[in-house]
């Protein structure tokens, strides 16, 4: 398929994290007392614990098997994104790019300068969701696009005043994305065209709701 100006490049964690060396080898990793601890109460390879709490700013809520934290970049998710799935061997993890964003303005740098066209880049991860059964793909890193829409101020078909109303178009692309990607088709990438995303310079750290502004933390 053909790139061209106005597409939208959904590229997935997992082959950015391969790129830019970011797996585990388990076997270099030496658990502290504290991931010792929680490995017992959650049935989990203690090694895997201690990358999780290394890749986490905080422990936001631990039951059974779950372990949900905040990441260094503020993610709110199950493991910190660290992840065995789609990873060669039993003794390898994945852990998120160190700056999402700054990965996807590189990709978006590179594909301009190999093929001159000039496209939007999401790098895009698989969350869980509270009050909701299944995962989906969210964006966690963007270059080139707004990803947000605003509506607040604008006026609906009945002439009512939005007042709250913020899209997350980035992350509804990248669920859109994962419908022809698929967990285990090996297929990293997926090339969005026709939305009318306009050319503006947007970040996916923008999609996380701040704290003083979180009614669940």
């Amino acid at each position: 398929m053909k790139l061209e100006e106005g597409d939208i490049v959904v590229v997935t964690q997992k082959i950015v994290s391969k790129s830019e060396g970011r797996i585990i080898d388990l076997n270099q990793i030496a658990p502290s007392p504290f991931a010792v601890r929680i490995a017992k109460q959650t049935g989990r390879d203690p090694r895997h614990v201690e990358v999780i709490l290394r890749e986490s700013k905080r422990i936001v809520k631990m039951q059974d098997q779950h372990l949900i934290v905040e990441t260094r970049h503020g993610f709110v998710c199950a493991n910190g994104g660290v992840d065995k799935s789609n990873i060669e061997g039993e003794e390898s993890v994945s852990i998120l790019p160190v700056n999402p964003d700054e990965s996807a303005r590189r990709i978006r740098a590179t594909i301009k300068r190999l093929s001159s066209v000039d496209v939007a880049v999401i790098i895009s991860d698989t969350f869980g969701r509270p009050w909701r059964i299944g995962h989906v793909n969210v964006a966690i890193g963007v270059s080139g696009m707004k990803p947000i829409i605003d509506y607040r101020g604008l006026r609906d078909m009945f002439n009512h005043i939005l007042t709250v109303t913020i899209m997350a178009v980035a992350d509804e692309i990248a669920s859109a994305a994962e419908l022809v990607m698929n967990k285990s088709d090996r297929a990293p990438v997926a090339i969005v065209k026709g939305y009318p995303h306009g050319k503006a310079e947007g970040k996916g750290i923008e999609l996380i709701r701040p704290a003083e502004l979180d009614l669940f933390r």
